[in-house]
C-alpha cells in the first residue's frame, strides 16, 4: 500500500468508527428517561462525603435539613433530585443564613450540587439531617 493510501486510511478511520456508534450518544449523562434512572440508594453518605471536600470549612454547619430524592426535570432531562438546606460557617466565623441547594443524581450517584435550587426545591418536604452538623475538617 502506498503512502497516500495509508494516509487516506488514517483520515477515514475516525469517520468509520463514528458510524459504528449508530447515532446514539455516548455521553455519561444520556437521557435514558425516568424509568431507567435508579434511585440513589446511598445519597446520604454521598452528600456528606462530597460536602466534606466541597465546603471550605465543613465544621460548624448548622440547621441542616434534607428532602428525600424525587424525580424532577433538570435541563430537560428527568433526574432524581434531593433538596438540601443548611447554614454554613463563613471564613470570618459568621453565619449568613440557610440556603437551599439541589443535589442532582445520574445513574444513582451524586452528579452535582446546584447552589441556586430555585423551582427544583419548591414545595420540598425537609427533615433534619444531623450528619451534616457532625462534619469536621480533615487534615
Amino acid at each position: 500500500m502506498g503512502t497516500i493510501a495509508k494516509y487516506a486510511a488514517l483520515l477515514l478511520l475516525p469517520a468509520l468508527l463514528a458510524g459504528c456508534a449508530g447515532g446514539e450518544s455516548l455521553g455519561y449523562a444520556d437521557n435514558r428517561g425516568a424509568v431507567n434512572q435508579p434511585y440513589p440508594a446511598n445519597y446520604r453518605t454521598e452528600i456528606v462525603a462530597f460536602l466534606k471536600t466541597y465546603l471550605n470549612n465543613p465544621a460548624g454547619v448548622r440547621d441542616a435539613e434534607m428532602a428525600e430524592p424525587v424525580q424532577r426535570t433538570v435541563g430537560g432531562t428527568v433526574r432524581f433530585v434531593s433538596c438540601l438546606r443548611f447554614n454554613q460557617r463563613e471564613a470570618d466565623g459568621s453565619y449568613r443564613g440557610a440556603r437551599d441547594r439541589a443535589v442532582v443524581y445520574v445513574d444513582g450517584r451524586l452528579d452535582r450540587i446546584m447552589e441556586n435550587a430555585g423551582d427544583l426545591c419548591a414545595g420540598a418536604s425537609y427533615a433534619r439531617f444531623p450528619e451534616l452538623e457532625k462534619m469536621v475538617r480533615t487534615p
